[in-house]
């Protein structure tokens, strides 16, 4: 038996599910049912965190409902309530699958009306793979989790399990933010203790953390993010249904149907246009987008000045000021908000993102530390 959070594999594969808005609370009273409240010891908020960093896992099965409302763009890679596509994780309603069988074996299934696509770790050999489009792609050797997305594609930046998402808030815990208990509540069928973490700065997007924590093997039952001044979530992820046993091998052995088109990437090996792209980047210092985080924790906003990745009329910088050009003018630039995150494209090449409202980017983007000269 080892510690649930020390497994690096976890933070693509286990409880799987993205994280959800609940469009609104009587969606998430119908979907997430919660029974009354049980009637548990107390714990402090202090003992929660303790329990939540020391909680262990040999393994488990069950089912996941993700929710997403960001608040995005109607983009059809990106809608699509029980949609089998991963890059569909970012909006609406989804049902997962997951197993995990210790470090070696895990895997996530997203359930679609017209299909499923799976992810699939067992030993050296990984498996992504989307049934609707009959393709698979084989990886060998152990993921590098350092540096996981050069290996293991991955559809999104949002939390995949209630315990990435609880490790992503965990790490935001200073002393710009309140931890305090909420209402003990049941999920899956299981008594959970609900701890809450609250931004102390008003600029924060993030209005409340909330994590529901299994009363008997003290991991996270769901995790839901509310936007400041909300009472609904507006990201969340929630176990339906949990078994803490051992899954049988079998649910990690993949033999792709026939039929599917098969490609084993080697991530060591580099394609001759992507060689050319690479020597050109390096060719000067000026190819290489420049970065830097202006703040801390919630209110912490990252700034990239793209006008260095492409060369002033090349095609790609063309396509990006097409883009940006779409979007509406305001606070220093172009801006394209979302419920948990906004980004301010400013006149003279730099990106700023963050979750935190339009009028601190404008502030971020007046900063001299934010300048990237």
């Amino acid at each position: 038996m080892s510690n649930f959070t020390s497994r690096p594999v976890l933070r693509w594969a286990v409880p799987a599910a993205a994280a959800v808005a609940v469009v609104g609370a009587g969606v998430a009273a119908k979907t997430l049912a919660v029974a009354a409240e049980p009637d548990l010891p107390p714990r402090t908020a202090a003992q929660l965190l303790v329990d939540l960093q020391t909680a262990r896992l040999d393994g488990l099965s069950g089912t996941v409902v993700e929710h997403a409302d960001l608040g995005l763009p109607a983009i059809p890679l990106l809608t699509g309530d029980q949609s089998a596509k991963l890059t569909s994780l970012v909006s609406g309603k989804h049902t997962l699958r997951v197993w995990y069988s210790g470090p070696d074996k895990a895997r996530v299934s997203l359930l679609g009306t017209q299909g499923q696509s799976d992810i699939i770790h067992n030993g050296d050999d990984t498996w992504v793979w989307d049934s609707q489009a009959k393709e698979a792609q084989h990886y060998k050797g152990q993921p590098d989790t350092d540096k996981q997305p050069g290996v293991v594609p991955s559809p999104t930046d949002l939390p995949k399990s209630p315990q990435e998402a609880a490790d992503l808030a965990l790490k935001a815990i200073d002393p710009t933010t309140q931890v305090t208990t909420g209402n003990s509540a049941k999920i899956a069928g299981r008594n959970a203790y609900e701890l809450v973490l609250r931004p102390r700065d008003t600029s924060a997007l993030v209005g409340e953390v909330r994590l529901a924590i299994d009363a008997q093997e003290k991991l996270p039952l769901r995790v839901q993010v509310l936007p400041r001044g909300s009472a609904n979530p507006a990201f969340e992820v929630a176990f339906t249904s949990v078994s803490f046993s051992r899954p049988d091998d079998a649910e990690f052995s993949f033999n792709p149907p026939a039929g599917t088109k098969v490609t084993e990437p080697d991530p060591a090996k580099l394609t001759q246009e992507q060689q050319d792209k690479a020597q050109q980047h390096d060719s000067g210092a000026a190819a290489k987008p420049k970065t830097t985080v202006v703040g801390t924790g919630w209110a912490s906003v990252l700034v990239i000045r793209t006008s260095d990745a492409a060369p002033a009329g090349s095609d790609e910088a063309k396509k990006a000021q097409e883009a940006i050009g779409q979007l509406p003018l305001g606070n220093g630039g172009r801006t394209f908000n979302s419920k948990l995150v906004n980004v301010l494209f400013t006149d003279d090449g730099r990106v700023l993102v963050g979750s935190v409202t339009p009028e601190k980017l404008a502030q971020v983007a007046a900063d001299p530390a934010a300048a990237l000269k």
